[in-house]
């Protein structure tokens, strides 16, 4: 069996100094505070803790020996995006940190897998980019589920969607820039209750807002953190469907048919909560994600997906298989 875990991050050992480069304020870079240890700033603000793992090749594999992990797919920290940026900047950085990313993964045995980070803002930038990035042998993209206010049904957003599937490339959706304001900034608030109801509202977008119903049906896309709390409020969203034409927006069919057009992770955290998700999607829509290697991820890899009692075929497909069908990578990465 190949393990895979789809859900990682990074952050190079360093990179360009940005605010100088651009000359506007409050780029993240990165404050070194010890030969295994690092503080990911914005501007002059504290953002994220981090340590050697996030740069260090033989620190991530001897972590996946350890967790029983053969292949990571590794993507950009969601901080690093610069959507918010003219589409020039934000290409740039996408760039520094794809050849990062690149070298990264070169040293890491055949089993570290990249996945480009793009300039979403700007569909053919984003496009360029990702062509780019394949021709260099990463194996999909990854983008935020949004532009600002623009979310994944968005007709230029959809045309990137649709560049992603005439070109094979699988997407990983991440949230991020999180909704809810002032209200989440106490005790990590943004990640715990903010990320989920972003994912869920981006899967909302995509059903209601036709996204799904413009988009080709060999489009391979993967919702983190288990798709939010899309599916656990799937049955509120069906019976507003069902009982309030204003809700059907522009989608065809009822919410719950849509769910053979996308897959998530398994990162949920509690084997009850993965349960359902997996009895909501199908055994084979649901995939090993861990958000390694920061603290709120899954401390081992895989424990909770080995800890649920599936039968032996559907920890199977969970732990690796269907991973390996979405990045397309073949047995063994």
């Amino acid at each position: 069996m190949t393990v895979v875990d789809l859900h990682s991050h990074f952050f190079p050992e360093a990179w360009p100094d940005l605010a100088e480069r651009f000359g506007t304020p409050d780029w993240p870079w990165l404050r070194r505070d010890g030969p295994d240890r690092a503080m990911v700033m914005v501007g002059d603000k504290e953002f994220r803790p981090i340590t050697s793992a996030c740069w260090d090749a033989d620190v991530r594999l001897a972590d996946m020996d350890r967790d029983g992990v053969d292949v990571q797919a590794i993507s950009a920290t969601p901080v690093l995006f610069a959507y918010g940026r003219p589409a020039a900047h934000a290409m740039e950085c996408a760039r520094i940190f794809n050849d990062a990313l690149l070298d990264l993964c070169a040293r890491g045995q055949g089993r570290l897998v990249p996945l480009a980070q793009v300039p979403l803002q700007d569909t053919d930038l984003a496009c360029r980019e990702l062509e780019r990035c394949l021709a260099a042998g990463m194996k999909g993209v990854q983008i935020g589920n949004h532009v600002g206010d623009r979310d994944l049904d968005d007709s230029a957003l959809v045309d990137f969607l649709a560049c992603c599937a005439s070109l094979g490339a699988p997407v990983f959706v991440h949230p991020w820039d999180m909704l809810g304001g002032c209200r989440l900034d106490a005790w990590m608030l943004a990640w715990t209750v903010g990320m989920p109801a972003e994912t869920q509202l981006s899967l909302n977008r995509m059903i209601l807002g036709g996204a799904f119903d413009r988009l080709p049906h060999e489009l391979r896309i993967c919702f983190a953190h288990g798709g939010g709390s899309f599916t656990f409020l799937l049955g509120r969203l069906e019976n507003a469907w069902h009982r309030r034409d204003v809700v059907r927006g522009l989608s065809t069919a009822p919410p719950s048919t849509y769910l053979e057009r996308f897959d998530v992770d398994s990162a949920v955290y509690d084997g009850r909560a993965l349960q359902y998700l997996v009895d909501v999607m199908g055994p084979s829509s649901v995939l090993l994600g861990s958000d390694y290697p920061f603290p709120l991820g899954e401390e081992r890899v895989g424990h909770v997906i080995r800890s649920c009692g599936f039968p032996s075929e559907v920890e199977r497909r969970l732990l690796g298989d269907n991973a390996v069908d979405f990045l397309g990578i073949g047995a063994g990465g």
